[in-house]
């Protein structure tokens, strides 16, 4: 119970510093992905391949990935360390004094963060697919990366191979609301240098690595809705059924 606490304040703790610095609009997240098998395992695959590294699952097991369609050997063949086992839980081997030396603060655990990450500007999810999407290169930052939602953000772009480098164009305008102080206004990206996948590719791998930390954050959710939508009809029925049953009983009651 204490490590989920310290989880979901350390989640929340970094979204809410996060928030309190966007400066645009949040996406909208595809939420189809959420129940499409092979997108949840494309996400998967990414999420062990660039986010593991720092970030750790600590409460979801290896094994928990057979709910969206994988086998223990795919499992086993393509998403463990050599020393991992498929039960294990989805853990770093990085030191957190290591890690807060490097990027200034130790990375969240990303198990809850979908769920953790909401606010009024939108949901976790749709937080995360612009965060994804918005990183730039910044000279000026220790990692060289920096972004437009999470201004300053410790950590580096971990997928700039797959979305290539790009540069944020800003223009100076006056403030609407301090008349005689200029503001920077984001105006757009410009591509530096390629990377491996076109920006239409890269959108649709970031909402499958979205989608599968929504998924994480709780693996039951689309049982726990056809759920709740049988138990509103048996509801409905069971209503129909005992207003039907009181006339019968009161009808001979003047």
């Amino acid at each position: 119970m204490k490590k989920i606490l310290a989880s979901l304040l350390a989640a929340f703790a970094l979204m809410s510093g996060a928030q309190a610095n966007t400066v645009m609009v949040l996406d909208k997240f595809p939420k189809e992905r959420v129940t499409d098998l092979a997108a949840l395992q494309n996400g998967a695959k990414l999420f062990v391949n660039y986010c593991l590294n720092c970030h750790s699952a600590s409460f979801m097991r290896f094994n928990r990935l057979k709910d969206i369609g994988l086998t223990d050997q795919q499992i086993k063949d393509n998403l463990l360390f050599p020393t991992d086992k498929v039960g294990d839980v989805m853990k770093v081997s990085l030191d957190p004094k290591d890690a807060k030396a490097w990027f200034g603060a130790t990375p969240p655990d990303l198990t809850l963060i979908a769920r953790s990450s909401a606010s009024s500007n939108g949901s976790g999810p749709d937080y995360l697919y612009t965060y994804l999407r918005s990183f730039y290169r910044d000279e000026s930052r220790p990692t060289g990366w920096n972004n437009l939602v999470f201004p300053n953000v410790g950590m580096p772009h971990a997928l700039w191979e797959l979305q290539g480098q790009r540069a944020a164009k800003f223009v100076e305008k006056e403030d609407q609301h301090n008349p005689g102080k200029k503001v920077h206004e984001f105006e757009g990206f410009e591509q530096l240098t390629p990377g491996t996948l076109s920006p239409q590719a890269y959108d649709s791998a970031s909402a499958d690595l979205v989608a599968y930390l929504q998924w994480m954050a709780e693996p039951v959710q689309s049982q726990r809705s056809r759920l709740g939508v049988g138990v509103l009809i048996f509801l409905a029925i069971f209503t129909f059924i005992a207003w039907r049953l009181n006339a019968s009983f009161w009808k001979d009651v003047k």
